[in-house]
Parts: structure tokens; C-alpha cells; sequence
């Protein structure tokens, strides 16, 4: 039998399972996706029960594939921000409240206007968001009362998948904090916070760092999966952090820039203290012990590609609608086709600066009848690197170290959008163009929880997967630098006039 490590990402909209050996070579894959439930405009759900039941197909098919490779150990990545109302058993009493669902969005205004959302911050180093757990659980208590009285505990996706798997209540502290109901500073449950929402810091799960053994692969379980009951199952992490610990973000250094629909921008420090990092990050534990992440939402400049895919190429007089691969031919053709610079027009992303005193609108700003369809692609790619190279600029002042900037994502397949990127950016990059991140950091964590591995860098070291270094062009340095002060004086204009 081949001794393997076996990675789990129970991701927002489905579940993957990667296994590899301990020289990192993946030997098999599988997923199974689970679909949201919106029974009210705003409202998105998920079933508890269907998150299970991928797990479950996950974990055989892994099983059926692989017999001769003896799995030493599993860890779990998973979605967070999401909640679970559960009974004393664990068992669900409510649909799980993904972290897309906006029904406190009233409550969460309500706590930024009285200052309960600062105090919210000090305690738990996270703003608290629509969708997030404790506005989640606080509106339940308000809106649902006979649900928040039937659940005993609330559980995220890691501890209610952990608890199935090993019949233990644990989580890791990356995935526990964005419940924004533990403590920043002493890494227990807080009892003001958990006050606020009506939660219970004794039926919570047991908290502690990614990589330490939390239980064991049940006997129900393996007769489900046809994996060896016993098999250790180790504290992972939530998804971004494993991640993060993937492309070997333990120590300060290496950034990385996640590129999907939303963009989220997270570093490392090594300690829980605001003074690390910028003022508009949220502070959370990293799934590597004693590290902690800094992490700020960019804007959706996914979607914005989406919006301006379909606006520019495709004709809504068609019979047949362009592929997606021909949009994207023919905005890399209109992208070469313009200039660095953008020809003077500059773009403002649909979804709000992040870095500016509000949230304006998204704008083409400059325009003349001289500007193409290729200069408006680049300046929307530009404006979103102006919104990079703003919050890079940021992690600098605080003192955080930015030596590369690891992309991952929609952006990496980009043939001119990573350039771009460096190009503004002025700092080396990354392409990690690689599917399971997630699943392969918590493998990593599972590897080194069961000394497969004897430290988390060599667990990195052995299973990163090829990745490719782009650096910036010096010669736009003036070029960009002078962009991105003509975008920030426009952010700052919109703003005040929005």
C-alpha cells in the first residue's frame, strides 16, 4: 500500500477531494457539486444534509479509485462565513445561511451607525458583514426566535462536516473566527460576542490551530466510503488560509490575490494586533499556528469582466450567442490591440473602489471619440490593477512585508491581465494557475499533523505544483505611477460627489 494524504474542500458551491502521495503527486481527484436555495429575494441557502451527502460520494469515489494507497490522514478546507443551526446532537434544525445572503443587511447598518460594529472589530478582528455568522445568528434571533430557541449549537461547514466524520465537535481557529465569535486576542469563544448573538461559547466547537489531530474516521463513516475506519482526521482550515498556506504563506513576504468574481487581497503577520496591518483589512487566524492573515475585499472585477463581455461582443440579435472562449478571444485581441496607459481614459470598477471615503459608481472617465473598444478593455483591466497597486501600497505603510504577489484564479489565464497586473503593481509575480489550492494546503496540514511531514514548509515544499514568475516592466514604472495618481484623485472625486 502507497502511504497518501488525502485534501478536502468543502467550498461554497462544491465539494473536491485531492489525494496525493508524499512526494505531491496528485494520484486522483473528485467532486460533487450541491445547488443554493433562495427562498426570498436576498436570501441564500444551502442544505446541511446535501453538503453531507457530497462529502460522503467525495470520500467513496477517492476510496474506489485509489485501493492501493493507504491514506494516513485527511484534513478538511472549507467555505467560511456560513452557519449552521444545529441541535445538542449536531443535527441541523435550519438551513445552513451561506455567507452570500444578505438578510441582515438592515442589522449590520444598524451596528455601523451605533457603534456596535467597531466594538464588534476590537473584539473579533472582523467587520461584521451581511451573511456572516453572528449577524446571521443575531437575525435569527430577532426574526426567527423559535429557530435560534431549537439550536443549541451553530456549527460552520468545518466543525458539522468534522463532527459527521469523527463524532467530535471541533474546528480550527482560521474557520471559527469568521463566525466573528471568538476572540483575536485569546483564541476562546468571546462572551460578549457570543451575548450579542445569542450563542452559547459552551456548545460551541472546540477551537485550536490547523494541524493538530481531532478525531478519527467513525465506523458508519467507513462503511458509507469504504475508507479504513480510525483514519486520523486533522484540524484544516477555512479556504483561503489553506490556500495561503499552499503557495507557502507561513511568514510575512508573499501576498496573494485571489481573482474570481470577488477579489480579495490576504498577507500574513505574526501577531493579532491592528498596528499589522491596514485599516480597512479584516484580521483573522491563519491556518498555519501562530500566524495570522490580513485579508480586504477588493470589488467584484470577476463580474465586471462578465458585464463587460457581454455588453462589447455579444449581440443580443443573435440567434446563436457567442461561446464564452470566442468573448474572451476577442477581448485579448482588443487588449493588444490598445496601449499601456489606456491612451489617458481611465475606468472605475462597477462595484465601488474599495480604498476610497465611499462607494461610487463605476465610471469611464476622459473618454473622446478617439478612444476604442480596445483602450475601454485596457483601462477596465487597468483600473482594477490601480485598485491592487492602491491596497499593496497600503500593506507597505502598515509595515507588512509585499516581496511577491501570488495570483490565483480567472486572472492567470488572462494572456495580458497578469502583466498588467506586474506592470502597475511594480512587484514580481506569481501565476499560481492551479486548481485545489484548498485542498492541497489542507493536505498539507494533514500531512504534518500525522508527521508525515516533519514541518509545514516541507509539506509545502513537496507538494506545490509548478507555478510561473512574471516581472514588471520597469520602463512604465513613471508611466503607471503617474496613472495611478490620475485614479486616485478620480476615486476620491466620484466619492465626495456620490
Amino acid at each position: 500500500m502507497q502511504p497518501s494524504i488525502l485534501g478536502l474542500d468543502i467550498g461554497t458551491a462544491s465539494t473536491k477531494a485531492v489525494l496525493f502521495d508524499l512526494d505531491g503527486r496528485e494520484v486522483v481527484t473528485a467532486g460533487q457539486p450541491y445547488p443554493f436555495l433562495t427562498p426570498q429575494p436576498g436570501w441564500v441557502e444551502q442544505d446541511p444534509e446535501a453538503v453531507w451527502a457530497a462529502l460522503l460520494q467525495v470520500l467513496a469515489q477517492i476510496a474506489a479509485q485509489a485501493p492501493d494507497h493507504e491514506i494516513l490522514a485527511l484534513a478538511l478546507a472549507a467555505q467560511a462565513g456560513s452557519i449552521i443551526p444545529a441541535d445538542a446532537a449536531g443535527d441541523p434544525v435550519y438551513p445552513m445561511i451561506t455567507w452570500l445572503d444578505s438578510r441582515s443587511v438592515d442589522l449590520t447598518r444598524q451596528w455601523n451607525a451605533d457603534g456596535t460594529a467597531e466594538l464588534i472589530r476590537q473584539h473579533s478582528g472582523w467587520r461584521p458583514y451581511p451573511g456572516l455568522p453572528l449577524p446571521s445568528i443575531a437575525w435569527l434571533r430577532q426574526n426567527r426566535p423559535d429557530v435560534h430557541r431549537a439550536a443549541a449549537r451553530y456549527l460552520g461547514p468545518a466543525d458539522f462536516c468534522v463532527h459527521r466524520l469523527t463524532g467530535e465537535f471541533a474546528t480550527d481557529l482560521s474557520a471559527g473566527a469568521e463566525m466573528i465569535l471568538v476572540d483575536r486576542v485569546d483564541a476562546q469563544w468571546n462572551d460578549w460576542l457570543c451575548d450579542l448573538a445569542g450563542a452559547r461559547p459552551d456548545m460551541q466547537a472546540k477551537l485550536g490551530w490547523g494541524g493538530r489531530i481531532v478525531g478519527a474516521l467513525t465506523t458508519e463513516v467507513g462503511r458509507l466510503t469504504g475508507l479504513k475506519p480510525g483514519t486520523p482526521v486533522v484540524a484544516g482550515g477555512h479556504d483561503q488560509c489553506c490556500a495561503c498556506l499552499g503557495m507557502g504563506m507561513i511568514d510575512p513576504g508573499r501576498v496573494m490575490l485571489s481573482t474570481g468574481t470577488a477579489w480579495v487581497i490576504t498577507g500574513i503577520v505574526t501577531r493579532p494586533s491592528f498596528d499589522a496591518i491596514p485599516d480597512r483589512m479584516d484580521l483573522n487566524y491563519h491556518a498555519a499556528p501562530q500566524r495570522w492573515t490580513g485579508s480586504q475585499y477588493l470589488g467584484g472585477f470577476g463580474a465586471t469582466i462578465d458585464w463587460w463581455l457581454e455588453q462589447a461582443w455579444q449581440s443580443p440579435d443573435s440567434a446563436a450567442p457567442i461561446e464564452r472562449r470566442d468573448l474572451y478571444r476577442h477581448f485579448d485581441a482588443a487588449l493588444l490591440a490598445s496601449t499601456p496607459g489606456s491612451r489617458g481614459l481611465t475606468f472605475v470598477p462597477l462595484s465601488g473602489p474599495s480604498q476610497a471615503a465611499g462607494r461610487p459608481e463605476g465610471a469611464f472617465v476622459g473618454m473622446t471619440l478617439a478612444h476604442t473598444r480596445g483602450d475601454m478593455s485596457r483601462a477596465i483591466l487597468e483600473g482594477t490593477a490601480f485598485e491592487v497597486r492602491w491596497a499593496l501600497d497600503n500593506l507597505r505603510t502598515a509595515g507588512m512585508l509585499v516581496e511577491e504577489l501570488w495570483i490565483a484564479g480567472g486572472a492567470t489565464r488572462s494572456p495580458v491581465w497578469p502583466q498588467v497586473l506586474a506592470d502597475v503593481g511594480g512587484v514580481p509575480i506569481v501565476l499560481a494557475d492551479y486548481a485545489n489550492w484548498a485542498a492541497l494546503g489542507a493536505a498539507v496540514l494533514a500531512g504534518w499533523g500525522v508527521g508525515a511531514f516533519p514541518t509545514l514548509e516541507e509539506g509545502v515544499e513537496r507538494l506545490q505544483p509548478p507555478v510561473r514568475p512574471l516581472l514588471p516592466d520597469g520602463s512604465l514604472a513613471d508611466l503607471y505611477a503617474g496613472r495611478l495618481a490620475a485614479y486616485q484623485r478620480t476615486v476620491r472625486a466620484l466619492a465626495v460627489e456620490g
